[in-house]
């Protein structure tokens, strides 16, 4: 991977933003997986497309990250270059009735940022642990309201040339946990939300309601991907693991939640492998007791680690 520092640190990149041989575990909310051979902390927008150039450059592939909220990186690690988009590149601002947030901000932050601007419409996303980048991408949702709700424009920029690209309105074709983006091979770098004005009390009072159903229902307290697997059509998954007799079922250090079935949580020294071998037997047994074969919600990246 020396070639691959080499081009990134020639692209001005500073060098405490190029990580070699990055662990994973420390860039998921799972808190596991192997080392990237190196990651790269984006700042603008801007530096999106020269990272690409030097990846090319360096003949390698590139993986995109966010917070890795909804993310498991198998314990092997991941090859080439690890973009990663967070904290760094998370400007939001207003336009009209619009916000519109970089790919790094946190759904939480651009929410409150609503909040103060009196503008509705993001009360149910701002519990859930991500960038916007990664929600838009699969349709983030929680309590009845999906991004495909509120989100009118997506930039982004290719990965094969580091154009941008634009999609808007019925290009973006959102479906349940899905949009044209999965498939686009791009970045997203700025996505545009339309709200309405709306009452911040009235706002702020649903958002407490919310935040504090999550404390009841769900395993804030351990490291996990939030919702594990998919809402079958007219099902909810919870309820099939938990109706299985699945509450509480571990493999190593990993563990169905105690507190909500819907989640895998890790309940200290879990590994990628038990998590991956866990969620297995759930859908295994699901599909045995009822012809249900669940979905992972949860996206997963990676090599196996060699024996």
């Amino acid at each position: 991977m020396d070639a691959l520092i080499t081009s990134l640190v020639q692209a001005n990149f500073a060098p405490e933003r190029i990580i070699p041989r990055a662990s994973m575990a420390r860039y998921t909310t799972f808190r596991v997986g192997g080392d990237a051979d190196v990651l790269v902390n984006i700042a603008s927008p801007a530096e999106i497309p020269v990272a690409l150039r030097a990846a090319k450059h360096a003949g390698v592939p590139v993986t995109l990250i966010g917070n890795g909220s909804n993310l498991l990186v198998r314990d092997g690690g991941i090859r080439g270059l690890v973009v990663r988009i967070a904290g760094d590149c998370a400007a939001i601002r207003r336009e009209g009735d619009c916000i519109i947030a970089q790919a790094g901000a946190s759904m939480s932050s651009i929410a409150q940022f609503a909040l103060a601007e009196g503008l509705d419409g993001l009360a149910e996303i701002a519990g859930i642990p991500g960038t916007i980048g990664g929600g838009v991408i699969m349709n983030a949702g929680a309590y009845g309201r999906e991004l495909s709700d509120v989100v009118t424009r997506v930039c982004a920029v290719s990965v094969s040339d580091g154009k941008p690209v634009v999609f808007e309105g019925d290009a973006l074709r959102f479906s349940y946990r899905h949009s044209a983006l999965m498939e686009a091979d791009v970045i997203v770098t700025e996505v545009t939300m339309q709200l309405t004005p709306g009452d911040p009390d009235a706002i702020r009072s649903r958002m407490n309601e919310l935040a504090q159903a999550r404390r009841d229902k769900q395993p804030l307290n351990l490291p996990s991907a939030g919702s594990t697997f998919k809402r079958p059509q007219g099902l909810f998954a919870a309820k099939l693991i938990d109706d299985c007799g699945l509450r509480g079922l571990r493999v190593g250090d990993a563990q169905v939640s105690e507190k909500h079935a819907g989640f895998v949580v890790n309940l200290g020294s879990a590994t990628a492998s038990d998590i991956l071998s866990l969620m297995e037997e759930i859908r295994q047994r699901v599909y045995a007791a009822n012809g249900v074969m669940l979905e992972p919600e949860i996206r997963i990246l990676g090599e196996n680690k060699k024996a």
